[in-house]
């Protein structure tokens, strides 16, 4: 993305990062964690007045695993599911994330969800609280993938036809696809 945090990109006027970041608080998770890394004082300052917890990631250039470790280290003692989103979706809202943990509350006893339509792979993924530990006792390099991929039965999809799921913003020209197709404004702020 040239070098600026996708995080930043506006939707209609508001950061994906906090529009991402409301919709869970709005669907009722209780702690969220927001890892920063690419100018993560200027993403910090898009959360400002939201309650929630900023996890810096002085790695971020090592990619997802070192941020996905970086917000499970951050969480606080007793949560019970781990919400893994990314800031870059700009279709997510609260009821999708609702959808998600009633799908992972009906999913038991499997210890992880992960959204599927027609056949692609969405986020977020919801994890048992035990799994993000179990993540953190591996090698540095060892994520969420890898976990799922080495526990195929402990995995439940949640195969649906909601394209919130999956469409998230990759590279420049995403801005102008996920406009003409879903009719929202995606715009980067003029300070970027």
């Amino acid at each position: 993305m040239g070098g600026r945090p996708k995080a930043l990109i506006e939707r209609d006027g508001v950061p994906l990062v906090r529009r991402v970041t409301q919709a869970l608080l709005d669907a009722g998770v209780h702690h969220v964690v927001v890892v920063l890394g690419h100018r993560a004082d200027a993403v910090a300052a898009a959360l400002a007045g939201l309650p929630v917890a900023c996890a810096v990631n002085d790695h971020y250039g090592d990619g997802r695993v070192s941020s996905l470790r970086a917000g499970l280290s951050a969480l606080p003692d007793g949560v019970e599911a781990i919400v893994v989103a990314l800031a870059d979706q700009p279709l997510l809202g609260a009821e999708d994330v609702r959808a998600l943990l009633r799908a992972f509350g009906d999913s038991r006893p499997a210890r992880a969800v992960v959204p599927r339509v027609r056949g692609v792979r969405g986020h977020p993924v919801v994890f048992e609280a035990g799994v993000g530990r179990e993540i953190l006792q591996r090698d540095a390099d060892f994520g969420a993938r890898h976990w799922l991929q080495e526990h195929p039965a402990q995995l439940s999809w949640f195969d649906n036809d909601n394209d919130h799921y999956c469409v998230d913003i990759d590279a420049p020209e995403d801005l102008a696809r996920v406009e003409r197709q879903h009719g929202c404004t995606l715009r980067w702020p003029a300070d970027s």
